[in-house]
């Protein structure tokens, strides 16, 4: 399909200085993305655990996340969260915990060997940001 077609008609073709900016920003998505696989890697665990205790700790407004919340986050089906979220509560990083409030409701929570984890990962996670630092920009 063209990049011109009916289908798209408000779509503007990209310009070389479009093309930099891409590419660049691609180049750094890249260069992070493999720097946290080792950092995640060095510490026993996969990018995707990691992202699953950043994810439920940082939630909005509550220390905990549903498996239906971090699937969302993740962009990935439930199914195959909820078989992560099993992963790491064997691991020891995360437990379930039945809401009070609607028993339907199963709220998964970090360890104190899943805080320790994450906030060892945050901190050299932080550390490498480089070209994102638009993450930590606050109005505050």
């Amino acid at each position: 399909m063209s990049m011109t077609s009916t289908k798209h008609p408000h779509t503007h073709l990209p310009d070389k200085q479009d093309l930099e900016a891409m590419s660049a920003f691609r180049y750094d998505l890249r260069k992070f993305l493999r720097a946290s696989e080792e950092l995640a890697n060095a510490a026993g665990i996969t990018t995707l655990q990691y992202q699953l205790l950043l994810h439920v700790r940082g939630f909005p407004d509550r220390q905990w996340a549903t498996v239906g919340e971090l699937a969302e986050r993740l962009q990935a089906a439930p199914n195959g969260t909820a078989a992560l979220v099993s992963r790491c509560e064997s691991s020891g990083l995360v437990l379930r915990k039945v809401d009070v409030a609607d028993r339907r409701q199963v709220q998964v929570h970090l360890t104190p060997e899943g805080e320790k984890t994450l906030l060892d990962l945050a901190a050299q996670h932080k550390a490498i940001y480089g070209a994102f630092r638009w993450v930590f920009d606050r109005d505050d």
